[in-house]
């Protein structure tokens, strides 16, 4: 009970790890004792994330592969529990957004976000929980967002997606918990990252953000 918080022995996999949320969501659990694997789309990124994170004293490596394709998930999980430990904690981080009025959204536009925002939540999960199953134990975090609950112009098919990633959490912590596996999911507010420089940038939205928050910011 003295360090509820320590993650001393424990492997975490996190999906959009090598920057915004997901690299400080790397950098907390490695501070607290996790090894951390951080996933990128590119193994240059992953690499150079996981290298500012040694540079702190941190135990953490990177590894890319795309988290929209059941074959290549299930090949990476399963080289990642073979070749070094087993995971003990996942976080679905990995997002993107494109922006268009919904009457012209591009299908193609509809379809990535889809897949990287939901689709990729539940691949990912499927490979990783199928191990922790046969453990009984595990922890799985899914990152949602406030338009997990809400919606905005311009952004719709990211909504749906948000919102569907809020019942996947939910179902999943249903099949899962008699497994001593538990699922979570956190909704972020607006953080100013790299996803969301056209709203940092704008100053009217700014405006309007910063009446609604306490902090001001």
């Amino acid at each position: 009970m003295q360090n509820l918080f320590d993650l001393t022995g424990k492997r975490a996999l996190l999906t959009g790890g090598s920057r915004g949320i997901g690299y400080l969501l790397a950098g907390g659990l490695a501070r607290h004792g996790a090894s951390v694997i951080v996933s990128a789309t590119t193994a240059e990124n992953a690499e150079r994330a996981a290298e500012r994170l040694r540079a702190e004293g941190l135990d953490a490596h990177g590894v890319s592969f795309d988290i929209t394709k059941g074959a290549e998930v299930s090949r990476a999980i399963e080289q990642l529990e073979q070749q070094q430990s087993p995971i003990d904690i996942l976080i679905n981080n990995a997002g993107i957004q494109r922006r268009h009025l919904l009457l012209s959204f591009p299908e193609a536009d509809w379809d990535e976000i889809i897949n990287v925002n939901q689709k990729a939540v539940f691949l990912v999960s499927q490979q990783v929980a199928k191990r922790m199953v046969t453990r009984r134990r595990g922890k799985i975090i899914n990152i949602g967002s406030m338009q997990s609950e809400l919606a905005r112009p311009n952004i719709t098919p990211y909504a749906a997606a948000k919102g569907a990633v809020k019942m996947l959490t939910r179902g999943m912590c249903a099949e899962l918990a008699p497994y001593n596996i538990q699922v979570n999911g956190i909704a972020p507010g607006y953080f100013k990252t790299e996803m969301t420089t056209t709203l940092s940038e704008d100053e009217t939205f700014n405006r309007w953000l910063y009446q609604r928050t306490p902090a001001g910011r």
